[in-house]
């Protein structure tokens, strides 16, 4: 299991991590996480040829058994060597509730690798300054807390940072969390990845930091997120440009959910036709839009998911998100057919399970 805060580059590692183990012959599975269903994570994964399972409507903590349950149904149809596991990205807790669990009730089944956890420096450098980052004290919390519980902590995007941005953070990280192991790495680029697939194969006395937690903080942190996951299938007579659209939905959520107050967690947005995809993305409300999988698809019929985590109202949210993408379809003639969509706060983290103690 991988951890980090939302927008930290967990599906970007995860996916580089899949080619690595298949690359040494070793078969892989996934299994991805969201407070709702339609996550783009698992439709990006998928479309890159990887066997995923998804756990939706809570976190792992809170379904653990379906977690189990998942890596049950991916072990009789992929029989694989090596799971992998994306938490939500704003939980936390999870060596007390997923990680010992799992060593204690599966023991027999399956070994439970080294629990690393990524580092994202848009937000994360602001909370180690004590700094305002766009979040309350309470989400940013949620972010110290992730930290903690790490057998590794693992800053990533160090190709979007100059060597002196990415010396201050390891500084920060080595003063707050002394004795941890740093891990330096891109993971779009795969510099610093082979510390990572390195502490990965390693056992031992792992996954064993139990947090002293306040649920009622963590409970609040979460809830002060809107949560949105929304499929809209799009159809024009002439061809358009796929990640033209797809950037532009990104740059233009940008702008109006930051004149609204809101501040991005993460924002992504996919692209899905028959013969290709395309992915958007935004990880905070300083940064710029990206496209981090480009189609380079020329298409008439999509469909397109968003799924967006921004700290303001879900009902706005959702509205200024049909409000951008029915824009960005008048300028190229294209006929939005708006599906699912699921618009909410996290609820209190109940957990199946919570282990006082190490086993």
């Amino acid at each position: 299991m991988l951890g980090g805060f939302l927008g930290a580059g967990k599906t970007t590692t995860l996916a580089r991590l899949a080619r690595h183990f298949g690359d040494q012959g070793q078969k892989v599975g996934i299994v991805t996480n969201d407070q709702a269903q339609d996550l783009v994570d698992t439709h990006s994964l998928r479309a890159q040829g990887f066997a995923v399972q998804e756990v939706p409507g809570a976190c792992f903590c809170c379904k653990f058994n379906d977690l189990v349950g998942q890596m049950a149904q991916l072990a009789t149809d992929e029989h694989p060597d090596i799971i992998l596991a994306e938490p939500v990205g704003s939980c936390t807790d999870l060596v007390a509730t997923v990680v010992q669990p799992m060593k204690d009730l599966y023991r027999e089944r399956f070994q439970v690798a080294p629990y690393a956890v990524l580092f994202k420096p848009s937000h994360g450098l602001k909370i180690l300054r004590n700094e305002g980052s766009g979040f309350s004290p309470k989400a940013a919390y949620i972010f110290r807390k992730q930290l903690e519980e790490a057998d590794a902590i693992v800053i990533n995007r160090i190709d979007e940072m100059s060597s002196e941005q990415v010396s201050e953070i390891a500084a920060l990280v080595e003063k707050e969390y002394p004795g941890v192991p740093i891990i330096r790495m891109s993971a779009k680029t795969g510099s610093g990845f082979a510390a990572l697939a390195e502490l990965l194969s390693q056992d031992g006395a792992f996954g064993a930091k139990i947090l002293d937690i306040d649920y009622d903080i963590y409970a609040e942190g979460e809830a002060e997120l809107g949560w949105l996951n929304m499929s809209v299938h799009l159809q024009s007579e002439s061809a358009f440009a796929m990640d033209d659209l797809l950037l532009e939905v990104v740059r233009e959520l940008s702008g109006r959910l930051a004149a609204d107050g809101g501040e991005v967690a993460h924002l992504k947005v996919i692209g899905l036709s028959e013969a290709s995809f395309g992915v958007a993305n935004l990880v905070s409300s300083t940064t710029s839009a990206e496209l981090s999988l480009a189609s380079k698809a020329e298409v008439r019929e999509v469909d397109l998911i968003v799924n967006a985590r921004v700290a303001m109202d879900p009902t706005l949210l959702e509205a200024e998100v049909r409000k951008i993408v029915a824009s960005s379809c008048e300028k190229r003639t294209i006929t939005p057919t708006f599906r699912d969509s699921q618009s909410l706060r996290p609820g209190r983290p109940t957990p199946t399970h919570r282990y006082a103690s190490g086993v």
